[in-house]
């Protein structure tokens, strides 16, 4: 890899698949609705082997954490098809607004251009803070995190399955809370979505296969703050 590139964050690799920690506002790959954008996970990944490769998955170019990549034609055919079978186990950890439910299984379906699909998020708490922060008509503000793991794969199944239980996820636009989002833009400089893909496992040629993913130093800024508020 030239100087010129970016560095990545290699947190797996083996002669068929490749992982990196994707940075919060990092694309998968070119898109129309970014068009200006000049730089592409596949194409650092691509840059950093020297060589073609796939992506297995998608993440939101505002989701931090583990992405996945195959190395040619025939591992991805594998790997996509993995995904698509529910054969791998995706988990994420986010920090939305409220004091969430201990746990819970959020089954709504989400039509996404005008396809109707079922979708199933189950999520559990791990953690609840109350800041000296007033908002609203309350004196303080509240917040969850939360550890997430999707049955099912569709477009922005978190952000808007957590929206519509109303403990939507922090920095998130435009499915989150435009006042909470201003909020900690003003008092905390802080604009990312907090939403971080921590871990996939999955069974490959007869090896379970784990791959973590630290939390971004924003993802535990964020947390610093709650905790000493």
């Amino acid at each position: 890899m030239n100087e010129s590139t970016p560095d990545i964050n290699v947190i797996y690799e083996s002669d068929d698949l490749i992982a990196i920690n994707k940075p919060h506002g990092l694309l998968v790959h070119r898109t129309k609705i970014a068009a200006d954008v000049k730089v592409f996970a596949v194409q650092l990944v691509r840059d950093y082997l020297n060589q073609r490769v796939h992506p297995a998955h998608r993440l939101d170019r505002k989701t931090s954490g583990v992405l996945l990549f195959a190395k040619h034609t025939e591992a991805s055919s594998t790997i996509q098809q993995m995904f698509q079978n529910h054969q791998i186990q995706k988990t994420y950890q986010a920090i939305v607004r409220g004091h969430i439910p201990s746990k819970g299984i959020i089954d709504d379906p989400l039509t996404n251009e005008s396809k109707t699909q079922e979708a199933t998020t189950h999520y559990t708490r791990t953690e609840t803070f109350e800041i000296q922060v007033p908002h609203g008509p309350h004196t303080t503000s509240r917040y969850s995190e939360i550890i997430v793991k999707p049955e099912t794969g569709r477009f922005h199944q978190i952000r808007k399955h957590m929206a519509h239980i109303r403990h939507p996820i922090i920095g998130d636009r435009p499915h989150g809370c435009n006042k909470q989002n201003r909020l900690w833009k003003e008092k905390f400089q802080m604009e990312k979505m907090m939403l971080h893909a921590s871990r996939l496992e999955f069974e490959w040629k007869e090896e379970t296969v784990v791959i973590e993913a630290k939390k971004s130093q924003e993802y535990e800024r964020v947390l610093e703050i709650l905790k000493t508020n």
